[in-house]
């Protein structure tokens, strides 16, 4: 796995953009590309269903629903549509789709020989996270081997407008890479909400153990952020011979602890992505 050394720029990009799907993930995306200064009056956004934001962004110049026609040549097509909607919505989006169109897929569970099938282009298949939502998402991406050293760059550009991106050769490492980075939000957040259970369970006002588990996993994700050192240098940091924290970890990290649990989250998350697939 290698992070993208592409020095390619919003600004750089040329032809149409078409956005496919505007909900939490893809008008993230849209946000990013706009504060990163991507032309509006270069991207179209196919939603059924626009928020009244997205309708917003109409008054600058971006294109809501345009026909295949009105889009014009589309250099490239993002599809952020859900994936148990795109076996309905895929054959649409196909007649945006030219034989030097650029496919990139955020799809979970969505392999790029489905994409060339139903879209066809030159596919790039792309796992972002939650996090996107506030520039601080990370994205895996794999391309099909028809994807061009140009385009890669240009769907590099794109996806790192919401944080940064690696790219693998391997596709089938996306599963996994959808049970670590695309569901792995939704572990953090449970930790924070156990955590505050747990301190409520201690004796702490419930109001009190939420914003104290809020700060402390929020605090703590920004400082892993920030420092250069390992995780695992930072947990012992905290972590005094006999103290508070080392009895905690005792439990932790013991025998039916966080290691094993969340083995068999991963495992179970690769699983469904691969079930997903099919």
């Amino acid at each position: 796995m290698t992070a993208s050394n592409t020095a390619n720029d919003l600004q750089d990009i040329t032809g149409t953009i078409v956005l496919a799907g505007a909900g939490k993930m893809g008008g993230a995306m849209l946000t990013g590309w706009l504060a990163g200064g991507l032309d509006p009056t270069r991207v179209a956004v196919v939603e059924p269903h626009p928020t009244g934001a997205i309708s917003a962004l109409a008054t600058k110049g971006i294109r809501l629903n345009p026909s295949a026609k009105d889009a014009g040549t589309v250099a490239t097509l993002v599809v952020a549509v859900k994936p148990q909607m795109f076996r309905e919505a895929g054959p649409a989006l196909k007649q945006f789709v030219g034989s030097s169109t650029l496919v990139v897929s955020i799809m979970a569970g969505t392999p790029i020989a489905l994409l060339q099938r139903v879209c066809g282009g030159s596919v790039v298949r792309a796992m972002p996270n939650t996090p996107a939502a506030i520039g601080r998402g990370i994205t895996v991406a794999v391309a099909a081997s028809n994807v061009s050293a140009a385009q890669r760059a240009v769907a590099d550009a794109l996806l790192r407008a919401t944080g940064p991106v690696e790219w693998v050769d391997d596709e089938k490492l996306m599963d996994a890479v959808t049970a670590v980075s695309g569901s792995g939000p939704a572990y953090v957040f449970l930790l924070a909400e156990e955590l505050a259970r747990a301190g409520v369970e201690a004796g702490l006002p419930v109001e009190l153990a939420t914003r104290l588990a809020r700060e402390t996993v929020a605090g703590s994700g920004e400082l892993l952020h920030r420092s250069p050192d390992s995780s695992a240098t930072l947990r012992q940091n905290v972590t005094s011979p006999g103290g508070t924290t080392a009895a905690a970890l005792e439990v932790l990290m013991g025998d039916g602890g966080l290691r094993p649990l969340l083995i068999r989250a991963v495992a179970a998350a690769t699983k469904r992505s691969i079930e997903l697939a099919k």
